[in-house]
């Protein structure tokens, strides 16, 4: 009764809203354009950092997520976007507008910081990406990952104190190489226990309170209530 209420139900409702919106039918087709999301980086001089998640293409975003985070030092004339893709070499560098559209999905913004605490931030973040495990040509598996999502994971996991948690829906955020894991979660605020990313349960300020079951998500968002639910994502404030 719990799976079928809290997982199965939540998947079936999202796939049928899903199945009526206007979709790319391939990623040729898509639209991929910045969404004007962020202001031109010349008029925007201090340093910012930005996590962004969009739902992915086709079928597939009926339950999942792809995020990416991007970075601007204070005075850049550009944003510099890092994301991992499916293809070729997984770690990507200004593959898309920094806020462009994913398979002609707006994106969401996840989080933001800016100013001097982006400053002091971002020489860590660009350390994140470059000590990424899974980097290597044939290493990405969209599931259970590694992933997209468990990269930007990685990232927040090097750099806790970016204080913010991936949508429910980012499927592979919770990937884990070793198998059985169990200690704190990647903000630092509280606890975890997953296996293989496919089955776990997460307590944690930030993260809030989760059951990992196949890599769908239920619980809640403790810091900003909201409930969090398969093929939705998180619904609430």
């Amino acid at each position: 009764m719990f799976f079928a209420l809290f997982f199965l139900l939540p998947v079936a409702t999202h796939a049928a809203w899903w199945y009526w919106q206007p979709l790319a039918a391939d990623w040729r087709r898509a639209d991929w354009s910045s969404a004007q999301l962020l202001p031109a980086a010349a008029i925007e001089p201090e340093a910012s950092i930005h996590v962004f998640a969009a739902r992915v293409g086709r079928w597939r975003g009926i339950f999942a997520h792809h995020s990416w985070v991007v970075v601007k030092e204070a005075g850049a004339s550009a944003y510099t976007r890092f994301d991992v893709v499916g293809w070729g070499n997984p770690v990507r560098v200004n593959h898309r507008e920094a806020d462009g559209r994913w398979f002609g999905n707006v994106p969401e913004l996840v989080g933001q910081i800016k100013g001097r605490e982006a400053e002091v931030l971002i020489p860590r973040i660009r350390a994140a990406v470059q000590s990424y495990a899974y980097s290597g040509n044939g290493s990405y598996s969209a599931w259970p990952g590694p992933n997209s999502n468990s990269f930007v994971q990685h990232i927040l996991a090097e750099v806790p104190e970016l204080h913010r948690a991936l949508p429910p829906t980012a499927i592979g955020k919770d990937w884990r190489d070793s198998g059985l894991f169990a200690g704190l979660t990647p903000s630092r605020t509280g606890i975890q226990a997953s296996l293989f990313g496919v089955a776990g349960i997460t307590l944690g300020w930030v993260e809030g309170i989760e059951i990992n079951l196949l890599g769908l998500v239920a619980g809640l968002d403790l810091r900003e209530p909201a409930l969090k639910l398969p093929g939705w994502g998180r619904v609430g404030i």
